[in-house]
């Protein structure tokens, strides 16, 4: 089987890598435009050869878009429109807008949009990694929709990634991800820009940085022509949990101000719950 990736980051890297070691594809076509990800996908491996992205959808089986978001939704209409037995899937962290846009094609079957939750906080295909997605979750959108070989043939795909599959619409997953993923890249973006701020009044602040510090904000380093998409995208649900987010922190900060140690307190133990979620 041929794969074709468009889009040599993190994701389609490690796709690449893990679908070659596992045996699931013989070969991997590689699509970007950034000459020196080509060279560095070559060089390490990920692909076997570049092509642009009329000569791979013809060459491949199955196609993976791992693009930033508004790219994926630009690509899509295009790849659909010159597919007839292949597959097509992506790997965006958004969903509802790329339905909206697949829906209006008439090969609509054909697209299968999946979101992988894995990923870091480095890009490029020299972030890629072999193996990544072993345990983790991956959600299938709106399998209604989708042409039953296709769906049977990405099921296995993520299966041979050993990952296990959720299945929910597409305005869910995108409210459900703005709870657990963009919120996360929010508030580390909010937390590096405020200690930045404050690092210009104390060159010991990042002296006197832990482990602990470094978890937190390991997000911030995230790529912004990833992020800013994703926001856009999910503005409404990503805007609803940041005021609750806000709200949550004036809690803590009223708690200080006036001294209701008791109340800070309570704050505190409700947040332990989250065990229950994160064992």
């Amino acid at each position: 089987m041929r794969l074709a990736i468009i889009g040599m980051g993190l994701m389609g890297g490690s796709l690449a890598l893990t679908l070659k070691k596992k045996g699931f594809v013989q070969n991997v076509i590689g699509v970007d435009p950034n000459v020196e990800h080509q060279q560095k996908a070559l060089e390490l491996g990920i692909i076997d050869e570049v092509m642009d992205l009329d000569k791979a959808i013809a060459a491949s089986d199955i196609i993976a878009i791992a693009t930033p978001v508004n790219i994926a939704e630009q690509l899509l209409p295009l790849i659909l429109n010159q597919v007839d037995k292949q597959v097509v899937f992506d790997v965006g962290s958004t969903k509802e807008s790329i339905v909206h846009i697949a829906n209006a094609q008439s090969k609509k079957g054909r697209f299968v949009p999946t979101h992988p939750m894995w990923g870091t906080e480095f890009s490029g295909p020299a972030a890629a990694q072999s193996d990544a997605f072993a345990e983790k979750a991956t959600v299938i959108c709106n399998k209604e929709q989708i042409d039953e070989d296709a769906l049977e043939l990405v099921e296995k795909l993520y299966q041979q990634l050993g990952m296990h599959i959720l299945y929910m619409n597409a305005k869910q997953h995108d409210i459900h991800v703005a709870y657990v993923s963009h919120i996360s890249h929010i508030t580390s973006f909010a937390l590096a820009n405020t200690v930045l701020e404050k690092e210009k009044e104390s060159d010991a602040i990042f002296e006197l940085a832990s482990g602990g510090f470094e978890s937190t904000v390991r997000l911030a380093k995230s790529n912004a022509d990833m992020w800013v998409p994703i926001f856009m995208q999910n503005k409404e649900n990503v805007l609803d949990v940041l005021n609750e987010h806000i709200s949550q922190l004036r809690k803590f900060k009223a708690s200080l101000e006036k001294e209701n140690f008791e109340y800070l307190s309570e704050l505190i133990h409700n947040a332990n719950q989250i065990k229950r979620i994160l064992k």
